[in-house]
């Protein structure tokens, strides 16, 4: 009522906003955490969380997760008790530190499977994640390299619990080499960090 009399005013999104807006799933917190798509995503923040049902009833037990499909680098859990968001980054991200697609990690396990090599172990396919991403600054190869490449070129991945290194990925190509497809990159959007002024 309020909107046909007054009108629609239109507010820009917070950090929180844009991650209810992601794509979600439901997931169990087990001892080693979360996994999705092959990939398993950990912290100390889900220990409270671990083998233990949430409240919602409807998803048996399982827990509502938001994920990026253009940053695979971390998911964020709804954490119901405080009202927030709990950011889960995967376990295997200081073997590739930078942020990955889901087109690039699909890429990498066709590479991983074609060399014969079993395309669930998520270790051997960040192996595989790790040498895209660095081939990709050095000029891209194909279509998706140089997709990863531009959004990597333009990216700056937030420091993660436990780390102390610099995760700037190096500059990169942001043109393809066949000429055929243009690539705009995309920076890495940390919604939580929305405050510090750097969007």
């Amino acid at each position: 009522m309020q909107v046909a009399r007054a009108g629609y005013l239109p507010v820009p999104l917070a950090g929180e906003d844009y991650i209810e807006l992601l794509p979600a799933c439901w997931r169990a917190v087990n001892d080693y955490g979360i996994v999705i798509g092959h990939r398993t995503y950990d912290c100390p923040e889900l220990g409270p969380y671990r083998r233990k049902a949430s409240p919602v009833a409807a998803m048996r037990g399982r827990w509502e997760v938001h994920y990026d499909p253009y940053d695979l680098s971390r998911v964020w859990v709804r954490d119901r008790a405080a009202g927030g968001w709990i950011t889960v980054p995967w376990t295997q991200l200081p073997m590739v530190a930078a942020p990955f697609a889901d087109f690039t990690w699909r890429y990498a396990r066709q590479i991983l499977a074609g060399r014969g090599g079993d395309g669930t172990d998520q270790s051997a396919v960040a192996r595989i994640l790790a040498g895209l991403l660095h081939r990709a600054k050095d000029g891209p190869p194909d279509r998706v390299i140089a997709r990863t490449s531009a959004a990597a070129a333009s990216s700056r991945l937030p420091e993660l619990p436990g780390t102390d290194r610099d995760r700037t990925p190096d500059a990169a190509a942001d043109q393809n080499t066949d000429g055929d497809v243009g690539v705009e990159p995309f920076g890495v959007f940390d919604p939580l960090a929305q405050e510090t002024g750097l969007w």
